[in-house]
Formats: C-alpha cells, sequence, structure tokens
C-alpha cells in the first residue's frame, strides 16, 4: 500500500471514529457542554476579535467559526469541525510510525483519537485544544525539521490548527515544538567527527539527514550542534509568536492587564480519576480537573489496570525499539516535559502559584491536564510500534488488538459519550430576543441574568454550558464571567463585569445603576419571573425560556475596550506568515501537510 493510501485509510478510520464518538450530536441542532458553545448565525462583532476589552480565549476561534458560518449553516460548522479533529488525529498520529505496515499505523492513529485525554477535553467542550491536539504529531514531525529547506514553511503549517484554536492549543503545541526543535540537531551526510576517515551512516536514519546528537562527539561538532538547535528553538518561537499574534496583541493591549489569579492552581490541578492517584491518572492520558467531564464508568480497577498495562508496554515499546532519528528524542522530552508541567499543580502549587506571581501569563499553567498532549503522541506511536513489531514477529492477531484496544477500553466515549452529547435547538424566544434587541437603533449594551458564567437549560437536557447569550447576540454582553467550582471562586476578569457584579448578584439591578453603565437591555434566560431590574425598566418580552427588558435613555457603552488599529495589524501580519507557508512549491490548501511532511521512509530492523 502506497503512502496516499495509508493517508486515506487513516482519515477514514479517523473519520469512523468521529461519527461513533458523536452520535446523536451528529442529529440537526447544536452540541452545547460547558466550555462547547456554538449559535447560529453567529457575525463579526468587536467581541469576535478581542476588542472589548474581554481576555481574548476565544481568538481567532471564533472568527474561524463566523467566517465558515458564512457559508454553510453553523450547525455543520460544528459537526464538521468535531470530525475533524477525530480524522484529523488518526491521520496524524499514523503518520508518525515509522512502518509501511497499514494495522501498526492505524493502532496508533486510533490510539491517539480515543482515549480518556480526548474524551475528557471533549465533554469539557474544549474542541479549540483539541483541535491543536489533533494535529500535535504534525507539529513534532515540522520542529524536528525546521533547518531543512522550507522547514520555517512547514511547521506554521502544522501549527494553524492549534492557532486557529488559540492560547491554550498553542501553548500546548508550542512548548512541545520548542522541545523537539531544541533536542534535535542534524549535520549532513557528508559532515563527519574529527579522526572519522569516512562516515559511518546510521541505518535507521533519513537518507538525506543524520542527527548531530548521536553523530558528532567533537567540540567543534558539539557546538555546531548548538547552534542547529537554537537556531531551530529561534524558529519555533518565532512561528508560534507571529501565529499568536491575534490574540497576544488584544490581550496585551486590554485596559486591566494580563489576568493571573494565583489562588486558582489548586482549582484546575490535575485530580485522580484512576485508582493509580493523580501522577498514575495523567500516565493514563486523564486526571482532568472537573470530575463531571470523566466519561461514565472510567476508571474501573479493571479497565484502568490494562490501559495502564497498555501504556506501559507503548511506552517500552517506543523507548526501545522506535529508532526515528528526526524526533524520537525530542518527542520524548517533550512527553516528559508536559507531564511534569500537567503534574506541577498537583504536586507542587506554591511554586505555580509563585510563578503566576512573577508574571501572570504564567497563569496559562494552571489547567494542567491538557499538558499530557505530547505524552499521548509518545504513547500512540509507542503501541503502534509494538504492533509493528508484532507483525514483524509473525504475531498477525497483535496489530489488530492494538487497534481494538482503546476502544474497547474506553467504550463510553461513543454516543455522543453514552448520550450526553445531544444536539439542541436554541429555543424560540431566543430567535426573538435577537431580533428586538438587534433590530434597536438605539445601541446600547445587555447585560444578562442570572448572574453567572454557567447555565443548565431545561432545553439542553440540563448540560451546563458557558452562558451561550454573548455569542448569540451581536452587542455587547456583559455576563459573569467568574467560574465557581465547589467553594471556590476565580475572580472576573471583564472590567464590566467587575463593576456590575455588586448590583447583578441581587438579581434586581437598579435600572439607574445600569443605565450609567450603557446598559440598554437585561436579559435574563433562566429563572424567568425570578428575576428583573428594578426601577425604570420596561418588559418587552417575555416567554417560557427568556425575558427581556428594556432601560431608556442608557448612556454609550463603557470606555474598556481595545483598540482595533494594533489588532488589524497583528492579524495582518499573521495573514501574510500563512499565505507565506503556503507558497512552498508542491503545497496545496487541500492537503498542505500530508504533501509536506512525509513519514521518514520505514526501516526493517537489520538481521544478525
Amino acid at each position: 500500500m502506497n503512502g496516499r493510501a495509508r493517508h486515506l485509510a487513516a482519515a477514514l478510520t479517523g473519520l469512523g471514529l468521529g461519527l461513533a464518538a458523536l452520535g446523536p450530536g451528529l442529529a440537526p441542532g447544536f452540541v452545547l457542554s460547558y466550555d462547547m458553545v456554538f449559535v447560529p448565525d453567529p457575525a463579526f462583532t468587536p467581541m469576535t476579535f478581542g476588542l472589548t476589552g474581554i481576555v481574548p480565549r476565544h481568538v481567532p476561534s471564533d472568527a474561524f467559526i463566523t467566517a465558515l458560518a458564512t457559508v454553510m449553516p453553523a450547525d455543520v460548522v460544528q459537526k464538521l469541525v468535531l470530525l475533524a479533529i477525530f480524522v484529523m488525529a488518526c491521520t496524524a498520529a499514523a503518520s508518525l510510525v515509522p512502518s509501511r505496515r497499514l494495522l501498526p499505523r492505524l493502532a496508533a492513529g486510533i490510539c491517539y483519537a480515543w482515549n480518556p485525554f480526548v474524551a475528557e477535553r471533549l465533554l469539557l467542550g474544549q474542541w479549540a485544544l483539541l483541535l491543536g491536539y489533533a494535529a500535535l504529531p504534525w507539529v513534532v514531525m515540522a520542529a524536528s525539521r525546521t533547518d531543512e529547506p522550507g522547514g520555517g514553511r512547514r511547521l506554521i503549517r502544522a501549527l494553524i490548527p492549534a492557532a486557529i484554536g488559540g492560547f491554550a492549543a498553542l501553548a500546548v503545541s508550542g512548548l512541545t515544538a520548542l522541545a523537539v526543535a531544541f533536542v534535535t540537531g542534524r549535520r549532513r551526510p557528508g559532515d563527519r567527527p574529527r579522526g572519522e576517515r569516512h562516515p559511518t551512516p546510521d541505518p535507521l536514519a533519513a537518507p538525506e539527514l543524520l542527527a548531530v546528537s548521536e553523530a558528532e562527539p567533537s567540540a567543534k561538532g558539539g557546538r555546531q550542534a548548538v547552534r542547529v538547535r537554537v537556531a531551530g528553538a529561534a524558529r519555533v518561537v518565532g512561528a508560534v509568536g507571529v501565529l499568536s499574534l491575534p490574540w497576544l496583541v488584544p490581550g496585551a493591549l486590554r485596559p486591566a492587564g494580563v489576568p493571573g489569579d494565583g489562588t486558582a492552581v489548586d482549582l484546575f490541578a490535575a485530580r485522580a480519576d484512576t485508582p493509580f492517584g493523580t501522577l498514575g491518572s495523567l500516565l493514563l492520558l486523564g486526571g482532568v480537573w472537573n470530575g463531571e467531564t470523566v466519561p461514565d464508568g472510567y476508571g474501573a480497577p479493571v479497565t484502568a489496570t490494562i490501559w495502564l498495562v497498555v501504556v506501559v508496554i507503548a511506552l517500552a515499546a517506543y523507548w526501545k525499539w522506535c529508532r526515528e532519528p528526526g524526533w524520537r528524542r525530542g518527542a520524548a522530552v517533550a512527553a516528559a516535559a508536559g507531564f511534569a508541567v500537567a503534574a506541577l499543580g498537583a504536586v507542587a502549587a506554591p511554586v505555580l502559584e509563585g510563578l503566576i506571581g512573577i508574571w501572570p501569563g504564567f497563569a496559562v499553567l494552571r489547567d494542567g491536564q491538557q499538558y499530557a498532549a505530547p505524552l499521548a503522541v509518545v504513547v500512540a506511536v509507542g503501541l503502534g510500534v509494538a504492533a509493528d513489531r508484532a507483525a514483524e514477529a509473525r504475531w498477525p492477531a497483535v496489530p489488530a488488538a492494538a487497534m481494538a484496544v482503546p476502544v474497547m477500553l474506553l467504550p463510553t466515549l461513543a454516543w455522543g459519550a453514552a448520550g450526553d452529547l445531544r444536539a439542541v435547538r436554541y429555543p424560540d424566544d431566543w430567535a426573538r430576543a435577537r431580533q428586538i434587541i438587534d433590530g434597536d437603533p438605539a445601541g446600547g449594551d445587555v447585560l444578562v441574568l442570572p448572574w453567572a458564567s454557567y447555565r443548565s437549560y431545561s432545553w439542553n437536557h440540563g448540560r451546563r454550558v458557558l452562558d451561550p447569550m454573548p455569542r448569540y447576540l451581536h452587542r455587547r454582553v456583559i455576563v459573569d464571567d467568574a467560574v465557581t467550582v465547589g467553594d471556590t471562586t476565580v475572580a472576573p476578569e471583564d472590567p464590566r463585569a467587575v463593576r456590575l457584579a455588586p448590583a447583578a448578584r441581587t438579581g434586581s439591578p437598579p435600572a439607574a445603576t445600569l443605565r450609567d453603565e450603557g446598559i440598554r437591555y437585561v436579559v435574563v434566560d433562566a429563572e424567568i419571573g425570578a428575576l428583573r431590574p428594578s426601577g425604570a425598566a420596561v418588559e418587552v418580552m417575555r416567554g417560557p425560556d427568556l425575558a427581556v427588558y428594556r432601560i431608556d435613555g442608557a448612556a454609550g457603552g463603557g470606555a474598556d475596550g481595545v483598540a482595533a488599529g494594533p489588532v488589524i495589524a497583528a492579524w495582518a501580519v499573521m495573514g501574510i506568515a500563512v499565505f507565506w507557508s503556503f507558497r512552498a512549491s508542491g503545497t496545496t490548501l487541500s492537503i498542505p501537510l500530508l504533501s509536506s511532511i512525509k513519514p521518514r521512509s520505514s526501516h526493517r530492523r537489520r538481521t544478525p
């Protein structure tokens, strides 16, 4: 089977996994779960680009979805994006397995696309993070080849899914790429250590390049290797920096500055979801902080023990038999570093709290479990390598078993995570409210009650979801962006929300206070009848799912926004970089990665 056929087989396998995982979520409507918020007919607004002064975690993912929704229904866009995650994850992981055999490659792809990490993050609604996760194997490959001609362009192309995902996805992919690029060093085939009469080729190395780290012991060669690695790391930093500009610039320019609440470290630290404690759960690619997003039945002693055995075998096989010289060590270092970061909040919370105190940007490390993603790459490739070794030893049942075991040990990811991910339709009241509010030429902003960040609507089967109203309406919408888990609350970050919180928490904020803050409408999307603004507020709509109140005479909105000029420039620079990355010869928009990042030639084991 040639390379294109193997890629196609992996893509179709990923599509099958996606169809099985999403199940009822593929029906007409939207899947709304925690951070996964899609709305009908989204529009480009200042919020889309992070211009309203809130933390731009949704940039540029919202812009990407809105652009796609201009040419097809928004619920179709959501389904295509979720299916693309499984297709890319399976195809990318399969492409890293150094084998010409199909089944070992598929074993790696299935393991990477169907595991506790994917299940928990999908239930948590973090599709943008999973978009970057899906392309992470391609990032590993590209980062190991930054010194080759066109290496910078390949790296940018590989990072595009993470760039669409935004800051969390780029943080994970960027740290992975940085580790791979810095660990990987290369030399040309004609170069050789001092005193070596003839170069001794590594039979497992790629024909065009050899690893410096394994074949350059001289001082001169060592200095050259360091320069190559530093240059590779600099290319990674440059690529990640340019692709981060759409969210980095508005985040840096927001008047409230970069938020960083060190007291929330324990809140988002990894948690044990297996009998093996927090570290054991992370090793098994689980350990998400939110216990409500653990798949039903996951962590049972028997299945967890079997999964532990599979992971240990995969890691051992990767270490012993994966001899790909370009990225093998770099991926292993990235996995180890990612595991350390993932465990940091759980085993050394004061250290992370201190880092956030020094620089708030370190708050990106609070949700530690997401940094287990590079470990998932190593586990998946290791399982594929183990299956390939078994096939070489003429044990044909082992590759098939390796393909089946991830699905068999996590069956509740199937059918919409056992029915948790179901498509729903927004009630008619929401469309009526949008027509009234967006059709009002008087301007003004919108406040949403109850004053809480997450909702459990009856029409969404009680599933928790981040309030969709800021994306549903095409106005500036103020909601409570504080996150409360148990008895701990992360402080709100939106300056408007901070100012309005004391009044909004009462459930009956004075109309005069809201008017002074530029609030034109108050929308009550839960507890209808129990909440409403007090004073001179006019009820303009009431239904079973929504009530809308108008406050006449509202002044202009708050002055907490971000200047548009620098943000436009940031998007322009990022766009130029992406366009430049596709200028490489032989690269098309349809298969930009598969046509330019090809797995190295397979190598059979040498017989003595």
